[in-house]
């Protein structure tokens, strides 16, 4: 593989022409590559990878852009390097697994299905609590960042990255709106949790509802100081997400 194949495998065909681009993208695309291969399995927790000069010369890259690489997959506790010893792949339970970049390799190939159970558990423990909070504390800002982020998504849809992005907004806004730091730290997490399982719904075939309703009836309570109908409405909004994940997915129902 080139290094014009491994800028294309991140970022498709528009970059196919970029024979040679700056040190940041490509070892952010041997990062990318890497990274995906780990979430997808092809690297099992233990297994070592390939040293710096076999990747290189496999890849026809420089090795100080696979060192940059895995410096990346370091930090986000994918791998550990040790001298002599190489470069090995951590327990799943060491992966910062909410992390944006980790959340987008995982979805990059076909999702553990256990993975996104365990996201779609994370939000209906967050996102109902942080709708209660919201609607006890948001202001004129909250409820205009809000409002417009559900202009944005009528406008646009969630078949479009624009939409989809208005979509992290409003979630970003009620986190931001409880005025809870803890919870305002999550607001990329959650947010690429809500962008990749939106997009990855819509892989095989459209939407099967319209979920901006949903997101209505949250912002309705919020804006009404209701703060036990904003957990309601959010957590059923979750539900339906779930739902409409599972029949993408296949997954299996509960119970």
């Amino acid at each position: 593989m080139t290094e014009t194949e491994i800028v294309k495998d991140k970022k498709g065909a528009k970059a196919a022409t970029e024979t040679r681009g700056p040190g940041r993208r490509l070892h952010g695309a041997i990062a990318h590559k890497l990274g995906t291969d780990i979430l997808s399995g092809k690297y099992a927790p233990g297994d070592i990878l390939s040293g710096e000069v076999a990747f290189a010369e496999e890849l026809k890259v420089s090795r100080s852009a696979y060192r940059e690489a895995i410096q990346v997959l370091t930090a986000k506790g994918l791998v550990a390097s040790r001298p002599k010893a190489g470069t090995r792949v951590l327990p799943r339970e060491r992966w910062n697994l909410l992390d944006p970049d980790v959340l987008g390799w995982a979805f990059a190939g076909e999702p553990d299905v256990e993975f996104v159970r365990s996201l779609f558990e994370l939000r209906a423990i967050v996102e109902p609590a942080a709708a209660r909070l919201a609607a006890q504390r948001r202001d004129k800002t909250d409820l205009k960042d809000m409002k417009d982020a559900l202009t944005a998504m009528r406008q646009h849809t969630l078949t479009t990255e624009t939409g989809r992005a208005a979509d992290r907004d409003f979630h970003n806004a009620i986190l931001h709106a409880t005025r809870n730091d803890a919870l305002m730290v999550l607001s990329a997490s959650m947010g690429a949790a809500v962008n990749w399982t939106t997009q990855f719904k819509q892989r095989a075939r459209a939407l099967p509802r319209n979920p901006i309703p949903d997101h209505v009836r949250v912002y309705d309570a919020i804006a009404a100081g209701d703060g036990e109908a904003a957990a309601e409405a959010m957590s059923v909004l979750v539900d339906l997400a779930l739902e409409d994940t599972r029949s993408a997915m296949e997954l299996p129902a509960e119970g």
